[in-house]
């Protein structure tokens, strides 16, 4: 059994449900199921919160209201981030990612914006030049429900390639990103060099007792997913406007998700290097599956 080892609240709630005994058959099994979902749930916490404010706010917020709605959720951020390292439901390595995740989401951010891939209808005070601070915060989210599941399951990995061409292969999508507003788009290219890197490479993960195994592009695919349908609620939610849908809100194109793809690749490489690379070799772990 995975033990927590850091001093979080969740850490201590997760070593009471991790140590209750339940006979192997339909009840462990179904066990795991909702254990693994609250697993889930707790790495997801900041951007779920974060989600949740960009469509309350869109619903509820009021329109003249003296603080900008973008600013109010900038403040927002700030305090949920306070408040989880105050009440220990986060650590401070936590806290870390979150901040190197905003600040490089937010270069992206300017840029992209200057290019015209998207826009944010609304005023703010909170802002650098038309980004208001609050979106750094969504690329945050990412960052830290990938160092926190990474974590939680205790992730070790198969056939997990050299690391120095995952930096490299994390560095070219992240230039590609900018360059290919005026340069050819190399994206295709990049999608083989990923499949290339790690086609074979199977992440261990733990939900409970067992350890449990999936393909690592498949997993890239699952989380790119779930933040395209995220994407959709923050779109219908007026906290950014594609180009298309300045007359009226539609679904975001399917073809996002793999600009997701690619920037789920880059959040992965990242966080690796917090875990030494994160990758422990076959015969280490052989004997876990």
């Amino acid at each position: 059994m995975n033990q927590p080892t850091d001093a979080t609240r969740f850490a201590r709630i997760r070593g009471r449900l991790e140590a209750i005994s339940i006979s192997p058959g339909p009840a462990a099994w179904a066990f795991e199921f909702l254990l693994f979902g609250f697993k889930q749930g707790w790495a997801c916490l900041f951007g779920g919160l974060m989600l949740a404010l960009l469509l309350a706010t869109h619903l509820f917020y009021p329109s003249g209201a003296y603080l900008h709605r973008y600013d109010f959720l900038t403040l927002a951020a700030l305090f949920i981030q306070a408040a989880m390292l105050g009440f220990r439901l986060e650590s401070w390595d936590e806290a870390k990612v979150i901040f190197a995740f905003h600040l490089i989401g937010t270069i992206m951010e300017l840029f992209k914006t200057h290019a015209g891939s998207w826009i944010y209808p609304e005023a703010s005070l909170l802002h650098v030049g038309p980004v208001p601070l609050f979106s750094g915060f969504m690329y945050a989210a990412v960052g830290s429900y990938i160092a926190r599941i990474w974590r939680i399951f205790d992730f070790r990995f198969l056939h997990y390639p050299p690391v120095w061409a995952t930096m490299l292969l994390a560095g070219a999508i992240y230039v590609n990103f900018f360059a290919h507003h005026w340069l050819p788009d190399i994206r295709l290219a990049l999608f083989a060099a990923a499949v290339l890197l790690f086609g074979r490479t199977w992440i261990i993960f733990t939900p409970w007792r067992a350890p449990r195994r999936m393909p690592l592009l498949f997993g890239f695919f699952l989380v790119a997913l779930f933040i395209w349908f995220a994407e959709n609620i923050g779109t219908f939610a007026n906290a950014w406007t594609y180009p298309d849908q300045r007359h009226g809100w539609q679904m975001v194109s399917v073809a996002k998700l793999g600009s997701w793809y690619m920037l789920i690749i880059i959040s992965f490489v990242l966080v690796s290097r917090i875990h030494n690379g994160g990758a422990k070799s076959s015969d280490q772990i052989a004997h876990l599956i």
